[in-house]
């Protein structure tokens, strides 16, 4: 069995290059923070939510979505309604903006995936990796030690 501080150190490490990479592309050809096209792709996804709810998705704190999502309304890339279930919170969707930037810098980003993941290793190889890290990140979003959000 491989030392698993090895393990995290190298998890960790290719995480770090492979988001400094796929961030400075989305940067330079889209002026997109790769933060903020996660952001997109999940508010996409779920056609509105709420900023708990992709803190909770982003395994950080509600202030710092807060802010995040605060910067993408002020680029016109999302807007904020008023929550009919919860008038304590308010609903992020897409704006038409946002919606193209999205589509406009989705090439882009499976180009990156491609060419630091897909042309490196094997298809079944991704495949093992996949479920590998999908059951690390199961694990991980129902321990409460790893919860960033601070607030229900």
């Amino acid at each position: 069995m491989a030392e698993l501080a090895a393990v995290f150190n190298d998890l960790v490490r290719v995480e770090t290059r492979l988001y400094n990479a796929i961030d400075a592309r989305l940067r330079a050809e889209h002026e997109l923070p790769l933060g903020q096209y996660e952001f997109l792709r999940f508010i996409d996804s779920r056609g509105t939510c709420r900023v708990y709810d992709l803190a909770q998705e982003m395994a950080i704190t509600v202030g710092a979505t807060s802010k995040a999502v605060d910067r993408l309304e002020a680029a016109g890339r999302v807007r904020r309604t008023a929550n009919p279930d919860d008038r304590r919170s308010s609903l992020v969707a897409l704006t038409p903006v946002g919606r193209r930037l999205l589509a406009e810098a989705e090439p882009t980003y499976k180009s990156e995936l491609t060419t630091w993941i897909g042309s490196i290793l094997p298809t079944d190889s991704v495949d093992q990796l996949a479920a590998t890290l999908s059951t690390l990140r199961q694990h991980a979003d129902r321990d409460p030690r790893t919860a960033r959000a601070d607030h229900p």
